[in-house]
């Protein structure tokens, strides 16, 4: 019964415990569940981060930030993560103008069907690009890239002198002078010293310091930089908000000014130039400081008032400051807002007051370019301003600037645009080198110049005087070429007398005949601003091509099926069944090793570093790679955004010759037509996905990173040459005829020196003749049609690698290759058959070629040697041989040789013997050749 009572009692227990929670419950009021269908989403930080699976850490992006969903393999932009500052565009995109709303969309999805020159397109941020003045015949620039170069006037033309940071030393973001000494700023936020042409890192070291930060010199990281005005001393902004003084350079004496009270530096806005101890800063969030060392406290915060706080808080960037622009004594700073609104903070009759100017309608102010001091004696003030879509604004400003003028200043905008498919960089300010002139950096890389006409551009030096009443007051622009590092065509000087000498330019001599020999850079004005043209503008529209060509089956097989390792040493071939073969000399014996896989193989994509890139009958990229003496496989397409591609670059390079840096990485074409990058060094594997030009898919790479460092070139499926730079992350597109269609084939790169820039794209014609598209430093780029070797003849695969700079080989319809070579200047063609039966027939070959020149014919070195057995027997009714090439992408064997298909499934090289004169040195018999000779073959393990 005791066990029944206890079991009654806590029934008991359990039902008041009930009642007291229900009715508890009933005194909590009603909960007000906000609707959520009207909650938007608001961002209030500038910060995200995006986690790596290969290091197992979190990354901070940089916005804005796309946000992409891939499923298998259709990747589709589903958001946009962007800055939080509202700017002009986005207040045009919430209801004062649809249209404008739609271009910005289709700007930043990739669709550019119909967008006008002044899209709405919000552009990048820069980072690292920055000029810098020396003197009018010295202006120093750091490139995206990182690198340093000067644009150097020799007395006869301006040249570009490298001056790059040490690799260890990383990448340069900002240069400095003070006093003739040149200083550097690394993004790792280290201060280099250039002391006889090297540069040697400079860390501050203080007498006392202020606090344990200043003491602990090595964790002190630059940020940026300004020199003041009388060119002395320089202000350092740290990564960690301080404020730093380089006083004097030799012996280095340095200054810690600390931070204002409850705030950071993040930027210097400016320095006085009457009182030169007073610097002007702006914190993260947006406030303004002046620091003043002879008075105390010495940091003041400048309050705004509330009209300037409708507009935002400031922009932590350089600002502007003149004297004398409303009266004698007056001091005008000139800053942006997160708004991108122009303010000035105005000092007259000894009170502060702020002012705001705004900003050219629908748009959004990023940069201000300081002024030159010849321009106060002019009856207008200009500021010249960029905007976040790439264009300059001139905001001309009266000099003593009455109240009663004030409402007037809205108008005195003026849009000076940007050059010709190109656009200023946003947030970057430019560089006012001469009055009249300006050079800005350009988003693609490149600089940029605008001017007066009669005062500037490529060809024009440094001007002392000119007469200001009969200049134009129109400015006009001109593009400057950026050297190789940032992928465009800025040769570098040289220590040869001449034109292009570093130090002292020579004007061209006469030679022997009595002509003057042109050797000084004369581009055609108009023309090097129309071979670039930004994607959408082409006027000749294929998309219907695009979209309906075709791949053949075989595609991937004959443009991939064989692929050097390692020259006259190593070479794999990919047979028709997708077994993988290679042909390997080892202890004095060559011999064919089997590498067998799962699946199929279609063809072998590239050659990094003794690892080897195939493709597989699904798509999958896959690495064979030794390691710790095995062979082993690496499946890439299952990696982190890993894709299904169809090709990659055309040649590896010779060996011996390849840079191997921090950032290599191979580049392929996906089955949906997208440009991909596989970053391969230190083994750090990652995939990008680059996109691909508007309105066309990739068919396939013509070069990669050969022509021209930090570009890829590439065709479409619409016959359309287009180019993606590494650097800039940018497409273009380059000029070409609308009849001129190009195969969808690999091509080559002819470049004779690496010293020189001067070279040619060889690509083939979808009609099969031969394409050359050139480069040199006088005419700019120019296509050339070779056309075919003779007219019943035209040419069936991918051209083959150059050969010293001069000569390539083409394989014709009929089963011969074709050298195309230069003879004094002058390209000629020579028949070089196939490798003849061992009957020692001889007979001439010589035909008529394409333009009526007669050619020469290549002879087998020896007609017995080498050849297999079954050769020997012309009679024998069961040999199934066809020496004829085949139509398969040939590859290098070695400086000398080339290695060719046959149709029969064999293989057969061709050495040069002479500068133009080539022999067939060999057949190699294969394991799954129909004509059977004999071969040593091993499993590979």
């Amino acid at each position: 019964m005791s066990i029944f009572h206890l079991i009654i009692f806590i029934c008991f227990l359990l039902s008041i415990s009930y009642l007291v929670f229900l009715t508890s419950a009933s005194w909590c009021p009603p909960l007000a569940f906000p609707q959520q269908t009207t909650r938007q989403f608001e961002q209030r930080t500038d910060r995200f981060w995006e986690f790596q699976e290969e290091s197992n850490s979190w990354v901070e992006v940089k916005l804005p930030f796309d946000l992409v969903s891939c499923v298998n393999d259709n990747c589709t932009k589903v958001g946009l993560i962007d800055q939080t500052s509202k700017t002009e565009e986005e207040h045009l995109a919430n209801g004062k103008d649809v249209s404008n709303k739609t271009k910005s969309l289709k700007m930043r999805e990739g669709d550019l069907t119909g967008l006008e020159e002044n899209s709405y397109t919000v552009l990048p941020l820069r980072r690292r690009m920055s000029l810098t003045k020396m003197s009018d015949t010295s202006i120093w620039v750091t490139g995206e890239s990182g690198s340093i170069y000067e644009r150097f006037w020799n007395g006869v033309q301006w040249v570009i002198a490298p001056h790059d940071l040490q690799i260890s030393a990383g990448r340069a973001v900002s240069v400095l002078i003070v006093n003739q000494t040149i200083f550097t700023i690394s993004e790792e936020g280290n201060l280099y010293q250039m002391k006889l042409s090297d540069w040697v890192e400079l860390k501050p070291a203080f007498n006392q310091s202020i606090n344990k930060e200043a003491e602990q010199s090595s964790v002190i990281q630059m940020k940026s930089g300004t020199v003041s005005y009388d060119g002395l001393r320089v202000y350092f902004c740290t990564k960690t908000g301080l404020l730093l003084e380089l006083s004097e350079v030799e012996p280095p004496r340095w200054e810690n000014h600390g931070r204002p009270p409850g705030a950071d530096v993040a930027a210097i806005a400016d320095m006085a130039r009457i009182r030169t101890d007073v610097v002007y800063t702006i914190s993260p969030t947006g406030d303004l400081y002046e620091y003043d060392k002879s008075s105390r406290p010495s940091w003041k915060k400048h309050l705004q008032s509330e009209e300037t706080d409708k507009d935002g808080s400031l922009v932590p960037l350089q600002g502007c400051m003149i004297y004398g622009l409303s009266g004698d004594h007056s001091v005008s700073l000139f800053l942006l807002t997160k708004g991108g609104k122009l303010v000035e903070r105005r000092l007259h009759q000894r009170k502060w007051k702020w002012i705001t100017h705004g900003s050219p309608e629908d748009h959004h102010l990023t940069s201000i370019t300081p002024f030159l001091e010849d321009e106060l004696k002019e009856r207008f003030f200009s500021l010249f301003l960029t905007t976040s879509t790439g264009s300059v604004f001139e905001y001309q400003i009266p000099q003593h600037l009455g109240t009663a003028q004030e409402d007037q200043i809205s108008e005195a905008w003026q849009n000076h645009m940007h050059p010709p498919n190109a656009k200023a960089a946003r947030g970057i300010p430019g560089l006012k080198f001469q009055l009249g002139r300006i050079l800005f950096a350009l988003d693609d890389g490149r600089l940029a110049e605008l001017h007066l006409p009669g005062l500037g551009g490529q060809n024009s030096g440094p001007t002392n005087q000119f007469n200001r009443k009969k200049l134009s007051s129109k400015y006009i622009w001109s593009i400057l070429d950026a050297p190789e590092s940032e992928g465009w065509n800025g040769e570098y000087c040289t220590e040869e007398r001449g034109p292009m000498n570093c130090i002292a330019g020579i004007k061209d001599e006469p030679n022997d005949s009595g002509n003057i020999r042109s050797l000084t850079r004369r581009r055609k004005g108009t023309k090097a601003q129309q071979d670039y043209l930004s994607l959408g503008t082409s006027r000749s529209r294929l998309v219907k091509a695009s979209e309906e060509y075709r791949f053949p089956d075989n595609w991937i097989n004959t443009s991939f099926r064989l692929r050097l390792v390692q020259a006259g040493v190593s070479f794999f071939i990919i047979t028709e069944a997708g077994l993988i073969f290679e042909y390997l000399y080892t202890e004095s014996v060559w011999l064919w090793l089997r590498h067998d896989h799962s699946t199929p193989m279609r063809g072998a994509l590239g050659n990094y570093n003794g690892s080897v890139f195939f493709v597989d009958v699904y798509g999958t990229l896959l690495i064979r790679e030794r390691s710790n003496n095995e062979l082993a496989w690496i499946n890439c397409t299952a990696m982190r955004k890993g894709r299904q591609v169809i090709g990659g670059p055309p040649w590896d390079g010779m060996s011996g010759k390849l840079k191997v840096t921090a950032e290599d990485a191979l580049f392929f074409v996906s089955k949906s037509g997208r440009l991909l990058q596989f970053s391969v060094a230190l083994r750090k594997f990652k995939w990008k996905d680059c996109r691909s030009p508007p309105e066309t898919k990739l068919a396939c790479i013509i070069d990669q990173e050969v022509f021209r460092e930090n570009i890829v070139f590439v065709v479409g499926r619409n016959g359309r040459l287009y180019q993606y730079n590494k650097v800039t992350e940018l497409w273009h597109e380059h000029h070409q005829s609308q009849h001129l269609v190009l195969s969808r084939l690999p091509g080559t790169a002819m470049r004779p020196s690496f010293f020189s820039l001067t070279g040619s794209l060889f690509m083939l014609s979808e009609d099969g003749g031969l394409v050359e598209y050139h480069w040199n430093a006088w005419n700019g780029w120019n296509w050339v049609e070779h056309g075919t070797p003779s007219k019943d003849v035209t040419l069936v695969a991918p051209p083959s690698p150059c050969i010293k700079g001069n000569q390539l080989f083409l394989i014709g319809s009929d089963g011969n290759i074709y050298l195309r070579y230069m003879d004094q200047l002058i390209w000629r063609w020579k028949n070089c058959g196939f490798p003849q039966n061992g009957d020692g027939d001889t007979r001439d070959q010589t035909e008529m070629g394409a333009n009526d020149r007669m050619q020469e014919v290549c002879m087998d070195n020896d007609p017995t040697a080498n050849l297999d057995i079954n050769l020997k027997n012309p009679n024998d009714q069961n040999r199934k041989c066809d020496p004829k090439v085949a139509p398969t992408r040939p590859i290098p064997f070695s400086e000398d040789s080339v290695i060719f298909e046959l149709r029969d499934g064999r293989l057969a090289e061709i050495q040069k013997v002479q500068d133009s004169k080539w022999v067939w040195q060999r057949i190699i018999g294969t394991p799954t050749s129909s004509c059977k000779g004999s071969y040593l073959t091993a499993l590979a393990s």
